[in-house]
C-alpha cells in the first residue's frame, strides 16, 4: 500500500547502525483521534443540524459533496488545529479524515477542497445565517436532559483584529486596531457556548444589547418558559435599555457599573471608615462591601447598586455592580455571583487561542459569522470528548490544546481490505486505555 516512490534520506547513526528514512509508509495519518470527533458529531447530530439550515442552491445532478460532509470536514479540521480553509487542500486525501466523514480511505472519493468550502461559507443569506446561529442555542438547550430551574449566562465581547478592509471592521482606539468586537455568550457553569455574534469593532450600545438579549431570551423561552434567566456582564451591557428589557420580561441581571460622582457621594461615608481603619491599624489592605439605591440620569427608576471597597496603601479602589436581584448580601452579590463571570473570559480565550476563532478573514460579514459558527461547532466537539473522560483522569479538566495533543494527534496506519477497514495505532500510545474507553462512551445514545 505504498504511495509515490520517493528517494530515501538519512539521519545520524545510532549505536553504529545507519538510519534511513523515506515517505513510503503507506496510508498513514497523524490525526487518528479525529475518529473520536466523528463519534462526538454523531452523538450530538451537530453537522446534520447545521446542514439543515444551509441553503442548497446547487444542481442536484452535479453534487459530489453533501452539505453535512463539507461541514464535518471543516469542523473536524478546526478541532484538529487546521483552522485555515486552505488546509483542506492537503487534508482532503487524509485517510482518517475521509473515514471520519464516512468515506473509505482508499476507494472513497477525496473530501472537498478549499474553493468548495469557500463557496459554502459564502452561501447563506442573512435570514439563513440567523437561523444557523440559532442552531447553537438549540444545541446548548439540547445538552440538558430537562429544563433547568435557573441558568446564568455570561455575555462579553472580545477583540478580533481584522485581516484587511472587511465589512463591519472599524478602528477601535482602546485596542489601537481595526477590528471586530464579537459578542460571546456562555453557560459558564458547564463551559458550554450559547451564542457567538459577529459585530463591528465598537462598544455595543444599549439598544444593540437589548436586541441581542431579546432574540436570545425569546429562543430560550420557547422551550423553557419557566426557567429563571440571569445575565452577567461588564459595564458595556449596563445600558438602561438592556436593564429595562430584563425587568419587563422577568429576566435578572448583574452588570458592572462605571463609577460617577453622584454614586461616589452615596458610599463616601463607608469609604472614609475603611480608609480610617486601614490608616489607624496600619493594615496593608482593608476590604469591605456596601450597597445603595441609585438612579442615573438616563434611568427611569432607582436600582440596587453594590459597591466593593478596597483601601490600600496606594489609595482607594471602588468597584460597582448593578443588579435586579433583591436577595443576598452585598458581599455575596459581588464576590460569589459577579466575580464568577471571570471564568467566561477564560472560555473566550480558549475559543480564540486554541480554536483560532479569530480567523475571520472573509470579505463578507455573513461569511465571517458562518466561520464563527463553525469554530463554535468545533468547540462543542472537543467539549463532548472532554466531558466523556472519567473525572479521576487528568484530562477531564484539560485545556483543548492538551486534549488535541494527547487524544487527537495520534498516528495510525489505515488499512482498507475487501471486507473491513483497520486502524493500527501505535502500541506505545500512552493514553491507549483512555482512548479505548472514549470510543464506548461516545456511542450515540438511543432516542
Amino acid at each position: 500500500m505504498t504511495d509515490d516512490t520517493s528517494l530515501p534520506f538519512s539521519f545520524p547513526a545510532v549505536s553504529h547502525k545507519k538510519i534511513t528514512a523515506s515517505f513510503d509508509g503507506g496510508k498513514l495519518t497523524s490525526d487518528g483521534g479525529v475518529m473520536l470527533l466523528a463519534m462526538a458529531d454523531r452523538r450530538l447530530g451537530l453537522a446534520a443540524k447545521l446542514s439543515c439550515v444551509f441553503p442548497e442552491r446547487r444542481d442536484p445532478g452535479r453534487i459530489v459533496h453533501s452539505l453535512a460532509d463539507m461541514i464535518r470536514a471543516r469542523i473536524f479540521a478546526i478541532a484538529c488545529g487546521y483552522e485555515d480553509g486552505n488546509d483542506l487542500d492537503r487534508l482532503r486525501g487524509d485517510p482518517a479524515f475521509k473515514l471520519a466523514c464516512g468515506r473509505l480511505p482508499d476507494t472513497g472519493r477525496d473530501l472537498c477542497s478549499q474553493p468548495t468550502l469557500s463557496r459554502l461559507e459564502n452561501a447563506p443569506h442573512l435570514r439563513e445565517v440567523i437561523r444557523l446561529s440559532s442552531v447553537l442555542v438549540d444545541l446548548w438547550m439540547d445538552s440538558y436532559a430537562r429544563a433547568p430551574s435557573a441558568i446564568t449566562l455570561d455575555i462579553d465581547d472580545t477583540v478580533d483584529v481584522v485581516h484587511g478592509r472587511q465589512q463591519l471592521s472599524l478602528f477601535n482606539a482602546h485596542y489601537d486596531e481595526h477590528c471586530f468586537l464579537p459578542i460571546h455568550v456562555y453557560d459558564t457553569e458547564h463551559s458550554r457556548p450559547v451564542a457567538v455574534i459577529l459585530r463591528p469593532g465598537k462598544t455595543p450600545s444599549g439598544r444593540e444589547v437589548r436586541a441581542h438579549l431579546r432574540r436570545l431570551v425569546r429562543r430560550i423561552r420557547r422551550r423553557w418558559p419557566d426557567t429563571r434567566i440571569t445575565f452577567r456582564g461588564d459595564s458595556h451591557y449596563a445600558g438602561p435599555e438592556a436593564m429595562t428589557f430584563c425587568e419587563q420580561n422577568g429576566v435578572d441581571y448583574i452588570f458592572a457599573l462605571a463609577g460617577t460622582k453622584p454614586l461616589a457621594r452615596k458610599v463616601d461615608e463607608v469609604c472614609d471608615a475603611f480608609r480610617t481603619e486601614r490608616a489607624i491599624e496600619n493594615k496593608i489592605v482593608v476590604r469591605g462591601y456596601t450597597e445603595t439605591c441609585h438612579a442615573a440620569g438616563s434611568w427611569h427608576r432607582e436600582r440596587r447598586v453594590v459597591a466593593r471597597i478596597e483601601a490600600t496603601q496606594q489609595g482607594l479602589d471602588v468597584r460597582y455592580v448593578v443588579t435586579s436581584l433583591d436577595i443576598g448580601s452585598a458581599e455575596w452579590i459581588y464576590d460569589s455571583l459577579y466575580c464568577a463571570r471571570g471564568q467566561a473570559e477564560n472560555l473566550i480565550k480558549l475559543h480564540k487561542t486554541q480554536l483560532a476563532s479569530d480567523r475571520t478573514s472573509c470579505r463578507s460579514a455573513l461569511a465571517n459569522q458562518v466561520r464563527l459558527v463553525f469554530h463554535t461547532a468545533a468547540y462543542w466537539l472537543i467539549l463532548a470528548v472532554r466531558d466523556a473522560i472519567p473525572k479521576p483522569r487528568d484530562l477531564a479538566t484539560a485545556e483543548f490544546n492538551t486534549i488535541r495533543l494527547r487524544l487527537l494527534k495520534i498516528a495510525a496506519r489505515v488499512i482498507e481490505t475487501a471486507t473491513r477497514v483497520r486502524l493500527a495505532f501505535a502500541a506505545a500510545c500512552p493514553d491507549a486505555d483512555l482512548f479505548r474507553g472514549l470510543v464506548n462512551a461516545l456511542v450515540p445514545q438511543a432516542p
